[in-house]
Order: structure tokens, then sequence, then C-alpha cells
């Protein structure tokens, strides 16, 4: 199945957590912090590592989380029940909750309208005519299936490091070498050219030095936004292959 590829820009902190509920299954109403906190923070780190501006917001929403962790670790302690009365303390996840709520019920209505605008775009209006070439470009295969947003990729882009600091130290010796990420784009198309098939996404790294593996990461970027490959995936959190995206001759 080929994925349509979704990598102009960060939605904000509220997607992100949204993002990591529905990867994990996690329960909205019953939100495990210290887990949800430990891979936001992962996210927050990966995008440092590679250079990528991080908008005040998130780190708002991180300080956030870190706050409700640490008030849900703190000790609560027993009171003579004779004395005082019981009193339901108020769940430090609640407001956060409220807000994802109400941030999921936006945007599965933007989902919603975007399916209008992509039927509404399929009704013509003009009387009809070359009815057999008009079923014929009605039939056509259309770009289906879920999304690889750039929480997807950086996700992949984790699990990379993991394996590359598994496999071999990084290297600790001074020796940088810029690399243009123009260059490497150029290099990806024309190792998948001729390659022609598909190839791992981890095949694309591989050296050890971090410059190379960020620039090379970016190029992969650049080029699923110029739409120039194409990213698979058979089933959700499976590994990612690559291939260069053929073109028609009319294209």
């Amino acid at each position: 199945m080929e994925y349509s590829v979704k990598v102009d820009a960060f939605e904000g902190p509220l997607d992100l957590l949204l993002h990591l509920i529905n990867r994990f299954e996690i329960d909205i109403y019953d939100i495990p912090v210290a887990t949800i906190t430990e891979q936001y923070m992962m996210f927050i780190h990966t995008m440092n590592e590679l250079q990528l501006d991080v908008a005040s917001e998130y780190l708002v929403m991180a300080a956030t989380l870190l706050q409700i962790k640490s008030k849900m670790l703190l000790p609560t302690y027993e009171e003579d029940m004779d004395e005082i009365e019981m009193v339901d303390e108020e769940d430090p996840r609640e407001e956060l909750m409220q807000r994802l709520i109400e941030y999921r019920k936006f945007k599965e209505a933007a989902v919603e309208l975007q399916k209008l605008e992509e039927d509404q775009s399929h009704v013509y209006t003009k009387p009809p005519s070359n009815v057999q070439i008009n079923a014929e470009e009605r039939t056509q295969p259309q770009d289906e299936g879920l999304d690889i947003s750039l929480y997807d990729m950086l996700s992949a882009f984790q699990k990379l490091m993991k394996r590359k600091q598994n496999k071999k130290p990084m290297q600790t010796k001074i020796a940088r070498q810029d690399i243009p990420i123009d260059k490497r784009m150029s290099e990806i198309v024309n190792e998948l050219k001729a390659f022609k098939g598909k190839k791992s996404f981890y095949q694309l790294f591989p050296y050890q030095e971090r410059d190379h593996i960020v620039v090379t990461f970016l190029a992969v970027l650049e080029l699923m936004k110029e739409n120039e490959i194409v990213v698979e995936q058979q089933h959700n959190l499976d590994e990612l292959y690559v291939s260069y995206r053929e073109r028609n001759e009319e294209e």
C-alpha cells in the first residue's frame, strides 16, 4: 500500500500528544502521564538532534507534562476522617484531558470536511462528453491509505539512531565535513534508480557519522515533499521501505 506523505510542518504539541495516544493505544480518559511524558520528551530530543526549530509551545507543553507527573508522584496523607469532610481531589490530568478531547473533535471534523471537499471535487456540472475517456480517467488509482506524518518519520529516525549506537559507537574524533542536502538528495535518487526496487529506510544510512545521518534524513524528507520518492509500509509501526517514483512521459 502506498502512503501519502505530509512533512510540511508540525501541527502543535496537542497534535503530537494525540499521535502518541493513538500510536500506543492509550485511553484518553486515563492517560499514563509517566509514559506519555517519556515519549514526548524523546520526540523533543530527536527534534533537537536534527537541529529543527522547536517552537516555544512544545517546551511549554513539556513543562506542563512534567508538572502533572510531579503532582501525581506526590504522596497523599491520611487524616482523621472525623475531623474533616471527604473531598475528592481534582485529577491533575483533567485540564489536559479536556484539551485533548476538544482538539480531537476539531481534528475529526477537519477530516470529514476534507472528505466532503474531495467528494465535491469529483462532481462535474458540464454536459457529458467523451464518456469513455472520462470513465478511464476516473478509474485511475488514487493515492489512498494512511498518512506517514513527520512524527512517523521521527520515530523511524529514533530507531535508526538506536541501531547505530548498538552496532558501533559514534565517532568522537572531530572530522567535520559539510554535506550539502542537494548533493545527498541526488545521491539517494541515483541509488534508488540503480537499485530498481524497494530499499529499507535503514539501508539509506550506511555511515556512522552523525552529520551524515542527519543530512541523509533531511534529504529523504525533502525528496518526499517533492514527490520524488515513494515511502511504503505494510502495517502500522512496520519497517519503512523507499523507492524511486517512476514518472510517465506526460509528467
